[in-house]
């Protein structure tokens, strides 16, 4: 069973149920202080506890995402540029120096509401596992190929690519499971409200223990490396895409809603239009980050505060989207975003920004659920 299955929590569960219950019955004949008992006991007391243990870690592992495989959790480390792909996606021979394989990792067995037939008439999602030249990372993700990927027709045709990002702490499955992102992309495409597009989702922090918010720390981590130069280089290199940053777009909520803007705004020549849900303007000092990402250098924080950059240099040509709800904490940061945006837009007509409102909501699945197909829909308008 996968690590992030129902199946294995609701087994535990039973285990830890059952031997309640046998210790409950058999306690009685165990009450004699003889080494037999004694360690029958102890043995009852310790498969009950094991099972409760487990089944929490189990389930805040599953709500946080810290490890999507028994391979993510057993070998922390990963594999380093050992990764394949089956050659144009039609059973061809592995090719051994690609940058993306098909891989059994991330818990996609467990998504039952994603669309039943063949590539050809539905399309196809992928679990894969990318590897990067520039940092050395590799990292589980989902691809979804829209069917006319598949149809020979479109055999010459390079497909727009839309980057989704999850939030922190979270797994790639968030995207599938929590918030059903490629559900919806998916129904929109077959709509025609949203133009065939190649789905690549990924979570935001590729070392797992720290939220990096997709930056390169210095001395550490280079997760904004990772994003505009390795995630692109693997996907342009395994699938038929398009290269222009007027077909690439980036997406997240929450942290992957910050990295989304963040990643357009420093790098328009990777991704030509964002949005983000509920995502935060500069980069967050917490926990979770273990402090200054920036160890106290203020030109790089200026850097990647998106309202200096506003203020401060020549804003680039982008579309971007932001969403969030008149309840939200950080409404007034996003209205003033907004206000300074408009102003720059004065100075560059190809450099606009658009925003988006509930009345009700917060942080959480269920705002971001009811603003996902506004969202998707105003991407696709921008996807070339």
């Amino acid at each position: 069973m996968e690590l992030t299955s129902d199946a294995l929590v609701n087994s535990l569960l039973a285990l830890g149920a059952a031997a309640l219950v046998t210790t409950l019955w058999i306690w009685p004949r165990l009450a004699r202080q003889r080494p037999l008992p004694v360690l029958g006991r102890i043995g009852l007391l310790t498969v009950v506890q094991v099972s409760v243990l487990a089944v929490l870690a189990l389930s805040v592992n599953n709500s946080f995402g810290f490890y999507t495989s028994w391979d993510d959790l057993l070998s922390p480390g990963g594999a380093k540029l050992a990764l394949t792909s089956n050659e144009n996606h039609k059973g061809g021979t592995p090719v051994a120096d690609a940058l993306v394989q098909p891989t059994g990792e991330g818990g996609l067995e467990t998504i039952t509401n994603l669309p039943k037939g063949t590539p050809e008439e539905v399309g196809k999602v992928e679990s894969v596992r990318v590897s990067g030249k520039e940092t050395g990372f590799s990292d589980q993700m989902f691809v979804y190929l829209p069917p006319e990927y598949f149809d020979p027709k479109f055999a010459l045709v390079r497909f727009p690519v839309l980057l989704a990002i999850a939030g922190y702490p979270g797994t790639t499955l968030n995207l599938l499971h929590e918030l059903p992102f490629a559900q919806t992309a998916i129904e929109l495409q077959h709509t025609g409200k949203m133009p065939p597009t190649v789905l690549v989702m990924a979570r935001p922090a590729v070392v797992p223990s720290r939220d990096t918010e997709c930056v390169d720390v210095p001395g550490g981590p280079r997760t904004e490396a990772w994003f505009v130069k390795d995630v692109p280089e693997a996907v342009r290199s395994t699938y038929r895409v398009g290269r222009t940053a007027g077909s690439w777009a980036t997406f997240g909520y929450s942290t992957g809603g910050s990295c989304a803007l963040r990643l357009a705004m420093r790098f328009p020549t990777v991704f030509g239009s964002a949005a983000s849900l509920h995502g935060d303007f500069t980069v967050r000092q917490d926990n979770y980050t273990n402090g200054d990402l920036f160890n106290g250098d203020k030109a790089l924080t200026q850097q990647h505060d998106l309202g200096w950059r506003l203020q401060n240099l020549p804003v680039p040509p982008l579309n971007l989207l932001v969403v969030s709800t008149r309840k939200e904490g950080d409404y007034p940061q996003t209205v003033q975003f907004v206000d300074q945006a408009t102003q720059a837009m004065a100075a560059n007509p190809q450099f606009k920004v658009e925003s988006l409102y509930l009345d009700d909501g917060g942080h959480n699945f269920d705002s971001w659920t009811k603003e996902l197909p506004a969202s998707l829909e105003w991407l696709g308008s921008h996807l070339g």
